[in-house]
């Protein structure tokens, strides 16, 4: 799943900081914003799986947000998941598990992670291919407890169309360097989502120009 990609200042580099950890700003300026929409849409308990967690910042974020929900953090990057431990370990929050190993755009993870009754996946759609996405998705689906719900965070095209310049160059960064990837169509993402057989709840604008999708599974 991680690509070696070249990302641009405003997408989601990390850089080393304290130990383990890493750093980034992407995830720093989202946080706040993110972690209010998964409060407001999200269940108040339970179990809840975050996708491709990355430097392990929002893991932290949203376990502060929703104390009521037990949160495991995953990643396929070994180097990330000793982030997010750090952060972990960090936070001593007793609703926060370390990282666990997951390639989330690989077929089955979704019986074996069966039960959850919320998945949050931020910021990688646009950095795999259509058919990973849907793959991701119907695994999502899969793993989720009956009512659980499924919320989707980052930039998205528009009925074919980006919304800005600087969304635009940097969609066509993504395509440049592997032309599988870039950003995905608002409707493609929703017709995937009711492909899985999950019913949309909530598509909300956030700050710039990005999307969020919660769709939830019949109970």
């Amino acid at each position: 799943m991680p690509r070696r990609l070249n990302l641009p200042d405003s997408a989601s580099i990390a850089n080393a900081a304290e130990g383990e950890k890493l750093f980034a700003p992407s995830a720093e300026r989202n946080c706040d914003a993110i972690c209010a929409a998964v409060a407001d849409l999200g269940p108040q308990t339970g179990r809840a799986l975050e996708l491709a967690s990355g430097t392990g910042q929002h893991a932290v974020a949203l376990a502060r947000a929703l104390p009521g929900v037990s949160w495991q953090p995953s990643d396929l990057d070994p180097a990330r998941r000793a982030s997010i431990d750090a952060y972990v370990a960090e936070a001593g929050l007793p609703n926060l598990a370390p990282a666990i190993a997951l390639d989330a755009t690989a077929p089955g993870w979704g019986a074996a992670q069966a039960g959850h009754d919320l998945i949050v996946l931020v910021n990688l759609l646009h950095l795999i291919s259509g058919p990973e996405a849907k793959t991701l998705i119907a695994e999502a689906a899969q793993a989720l407890a009956p009512g659980g719900m499924l919320i989707l965070y980052g930039p998205f095209l528009r009925d074919g169309e980006t919304t800005s310049e600087g969304d635009a160059r940097f969609h066509a960064s993504l395509q440049a360097q592997d032309p599988e990837i870039g950003y995905k169509d608002d409707w493609d993402v929703i017709d995937w989502l009711q492909s899985a057989w999950l019913d949309m709840a909530h598509v909300v604008e956030m700050p710039a120009n990005n999307l969020l999708f919660a769709a939830r599974k019949p109970a």
